[in-house]
């Protein structure tokens, strides 16, 4: 029976490592992520859906299973999931990794604004009323009750919870868009003023088309790196795992 990898984490990066790894000889896969977003992805490798009970339950699976090495793909904001990945690879000396998306940079032209959370960020919101996107997930707009005389416009994939949590927003189910032409064209559709958002990385199209437009933006700030070894990209992930063994015999590698 094959080690199994175990990667945590819903992002693009740990679908992409999935799949990659999923289809070299030699690795058996693991896919686990807590399944906020209902929309799914057909993997080929194999997925677990749901928590593992904090440290002690990640500590358990991991001795369990045999867990042969722990790739931990999840958001750069997932800071308690990653917390836990630590402590439990040292926990059972199972072999963790990090894999983990560039943070965005400021470029010129560009007018962000840096905030520690989204509390910090409802409080930096200009005086006068303004129409805001809130570019983030559906649980983190609550802090924005306590700036009622904006309106806000929040994206989500999934469909706003019931009840809304923050009443009177414009709630637009979709995914972001593909090009930066149709981000600017979906911020000026809505009269957006100002953007929030994490500094989460990856597809910058929203990022792009702010700077275009001139839209300041507030960013809020990624919290303090995992502990090392750290990667930012799949091809460095997979040399990893082969470094650990994983995939083909030496003798069959090319």
């Amino acid at each position: 029976m094959l080690a199994e990898i175990l990667i945590l984490g819903g992002t693009t990066e740990a679908y992409r490592l999935a799949e990659a790894a999923g289809a070299v000889p030699g690795m058996a896969v693991v896919l686990s992520h807590v399944g906020r977003t209902r929309a799914a992805r057909q993997l080929r490798p194999g997925r677990r859906i749901g928590g593992f009970g904090g440290v002690e339950g990640l500590v358990t699976y991991l001795h369990n299973r045999r867990v042969g090495a722990l790739v931990d793909a999840s958001h750069p904001f997932a800071a308690a999931m990653s917390a836990h990945a630590a402590v439990a690879a040292v926990r059972t000396g199972t072999p963790r990794l990090v894999v983990q998306r560039p943070a965005w940079l400021p470029r010129l032209g560009d007018h962000w604004y840096a905030v520690a959370d989204e509390a910090a960020a409802a409080a930096t919101l200009p005086a006068r009323p303004s129409r805001v996107f809130l570019a983030l997930g559906r649980g983190q707009v609550g802090s924005f009750h306590t700036r009622p005389e904006h309106q806000y416009v929040v994206r989500s994939i999934d469909p706003p919870e019931v009840p809304m949590s923050l009443p009177g927003a414009v709630w637009i189910q979709a995914r972001p868009s593909e090009t930066e032409a149709a981000e600017m064209d979906f911020l000026t559709t809505h009269g957006i003023e100002v953007m929030v958002t994490r500094n989460s990385g990856g597809a910058s199209g929203k990022i792009v088309a702010a700077r275009m437009l001139g839209i300041p933006v507030l960013m809020i700030d990624r919290p303090p790196p995992p502990p090392p070894p750290v990667v930012q990209t799949i091809e460095a992930a997979l040399n990893w795992l082969g470094g650990l063994g994983f995939g083909p015999p030496a003798a069959d590698r090319p």
